[in-house]
């Protein structure tokens, strides 16, 4: 299946990365993230905790709410409109965005209270379909499935006389929690440093990127699967590569040396 072909890349790129042969930035793996973000939808969007727990709080603080009355209806499987509504509860969830104007509309009709996530991008449009205020705060989130949304919010809680106003107070707040799970996206993976007589695949490329030539003969050169370190620990060097000669090691040492002196130029041009 698709979703099978998406799983088996991922963690062939992740593996590359475990063996240092790319970087988070390698531009065929920001081709792979690119081409494959757009098949999530904004109603698989779970809420990152660390962004909900800065919701919540700034709706405590904001409109003296106890978490202990929050109701979060909307989960994988969940039935919002035959959800139990204690009297005081308010709900305080991030729903599927492509059904918002209908949540809105049964939950002014309930008298039910909320503070909702919602789209920026249709934000008005939404907020004209209950009976709330509009609170746009453009925040970049990127969610628990990887979809990245422009999200505001939407809330009956404030004076019904608001149409709309800014909250800088909530976009701090939010964006903190944001940064924070940003920061757990970012693998720690273990990284790996051959000794200058293995040649990797990504290697050599890297050198074609850079215009240094550089060639192994068949003489020279023998394959190899991993290193013993990584067979151990069931690892291995992904593609395979090469163990050379000490005159290709040689060779390679110096094509290193040019390598990182070109690396650096592009670098210093950068800044």
């Amino acid at each position: 299946t698709e979703q099978e072909t998406i799983d088996r890349m991922k963690r062939e790129f992740e593996e590359r990365m475990a063996a240092g042969e790319i970087s988070e930035e390698d531009e065929e793996y920001q081709e792979f993230l690119e081409k494959f973000k757009l098949k999530k939808t904004t109603d698989d969007c779970y809420t990152p905790a660390p962004v909900y727990d800065a919701v919540a709080r700034y709706v405590e603080e904001t409109y003296g709410v106890s978490r202990a009355n929050f109701v979060r209806p909307f989960y994988p499987g969940g039935d919002y409109q035959n959800e139990d509504y204690p009297k005081d509860c308010v709900v305080v969830d991030n729903p599927p965005f492509s059904i918002m104007a209908e949540i809105l509309r049964f939950y002014d009709a309930k008298g039910i209270r909320f503070f909702l996530f919602a789209p920026t991008l249709t934000l008005f449009s939404s907020a004209s379909a209950g009976s709330c205020t509009a609170l746009p705060c453009t925040l970049a989130v990127i969610y628990e499935n990887g979809a990245s949304v422009n999200t505001s919010f939407l809330t009956n809680l404030e004076d019904r006389s608001v149409r709309l106003r800014s909250a800088p107070k909530l976009y701090a707040m939010v964006q903190e929690g944001v940064d924070e799970f940003t920061r757990t996206l970012r693998k720690s993976l273990p990284k790996y440093s051959y000794p200058p007589h293995i040649i990797t695949s990504a290697w050599v490329g890297a050198l074609s990127r850079l215009g240094i030539e550089f060639s192994v003969p068949v003489a020279e050169s023998e394959g190899i699967s991993g290193l013993d370190a990584q067979k151990e620990a069931g690892k291995a060097i992904f593609g395979t590569g090469y163990i050379v000669s000490d005159a290709v090691k040689a060779e390679r040492e110096k094509a290193e040396r040019e390598k990182a002196e070109r690396e650096k130029a592009e670098r210093e041009k950068a800044e």
